[in-house]
């Protein structure tokens, strides 16, 4: 097994603890129903959304993935931190035992977030991923939080 360790940063013009807590804090009931498309439904099968629990994400119709399975490792509201790791799902495919993520929510200049990721890919023997194949992963994600930072700026009085 072998660990490919990938940096990148996605960047918001929503304010960090705003943003934190409407994908963390109360994105399994958000982000289902402003982007159906893709997230159909999030689901908690153990735990209470802190250390510990396990969620499954079933994706929309249409998706390229059914769903994931998290397990979450840490939420610090006071640090705008969130970790989490891919533990089953399609998305696994027969190359990666899990991804790990880690994700701080940091004040930008303009007011705005930038949102800093280390993913780390736990691959299955000499599995070789590329960065253009974690890229297309990321590119998804950041669509879904652009979609968010639009609700958002709908919404200008939710989540403040």
């Amino acid at each position: 097994m072998g660990v490919l360790t990938y940096e990148s940063e996605i960047t918001s013009t929503v304010a960090p603890a705003r943003l934190f807590k409407a994908f963390v804090v109360d994105g399994d009931k958000l982000i289902p129903q402003i982007a159906p498309q893709a997230v159909k439904q999030i689901e908690i099968l153990e735990g209470d959304g802190g250390a510990g629990t396990v969620k499954k994400i079933h994706f929309g119709e249409g998706a390229q993935f059914k769903y994931v399975k998290h397990k979450v490792n840490k939420v610090d509201i006071d640090s705008l931190t969130y970790s989490y790791a891919v533990i089953e799902g399609d998305v696994l495919s027969d190359k990666v035992e899990k991804i790990e993520y880690e994700n701080k929510f940091v004040a930008a200049a303009d007011g705005g977030t930038i949102i800093k990721n280390i993913s780390k890919y736990h691959t299955i023997g000499e599995v070789e991923i590329t960065e253009e194949q974690i890229k297309a992963g990321k590119d998804r994600a950041g669509g879904l939080f652009k979609v968010l930072e639009g609700y958002l700026h709908q919404n200008p009085d939710a989540y403040n």
